[in-house]
């Protein structure tokens, strides 16, 4: 169950429709990830691998993030959610850079706000518009995305990051699999 007592979808339907099949694909990363970073202390959190920066808990804040950024702030024209907005005089991506106050409890309940967020402006945008709904957002080069692209490009941003989380929580702990055991 989501923040509104609403069934998630925990897998995408094997022979089921798109809405449910694009929702079962998101849901499906975004239980990974939270299953690649539950359970580590702050260390864990800031854990690296090879040259790269990225750490669990950058990747917490990031989605959390690009989560608002989707489906709030495009989808619905919404202004970011306050604790999502850029600190004053932050440069390009502050997002990933931890700071002492970032414990794993912290970045963990950022994320699943989000994601509870984007749950119900998804919801409520397939309401009213179906997966073709035009969001509020207008490129640049005047192209209007649907809630349908919203999702398959956030489900292509979770696949990415997943695969990033899998390798530094391996380095972390040994914690290796596809799927949680949930």
């Amino acid at each position: 169950m989501d923040g509104n007592n609403e069934p998630v979808l925990r897998e995408p339907p094997v022979a089921g429709g798109e809405a449910d099949t694009l929702l079962g694909s998101l849901e499906r990363q975004r239980r990974t990830l939270a299953w690649k970073c539950g359970g580590v202390d702050a260390a864990g959190l800031r854990a690296t691998v090879g040259a790269s920066s990225v750490t669990l808990g950058g990747l917490l804040r990031h989605l959390a993030l690009v989560e608002d950024e989707m489906f709030s702030q495009r989808l619905l024209g919404n202004d970011p959610a306050p604790p999502l907005a850029a600190p004053a005089g932050a440069g390009p991506g502050w997002e990933w850079r931890l700071t002492a106050d970032d414990t794993p409890e912290r970045l963990m309940a950022l994320w699943e706000e989000a994601a509870a967020r984007s749950r119900a402006n998804v919801r409520q945008a397939l309401e009213a518009g179906g997966l073709g709904g035009a969001s509020a957002y207008t490129s640049p080069g005047g192209e209007t995305p649907s809630l349908r692209r919203l999702l398959i490009d956030m489900v292509e941003e979770y696949a990415r990051h997943v695969g990033h989380a899998d390798l530094i929580r391996e380095s972390v702990d040994g914690l290796v699999g596809e799927d949680p055991p949930w």
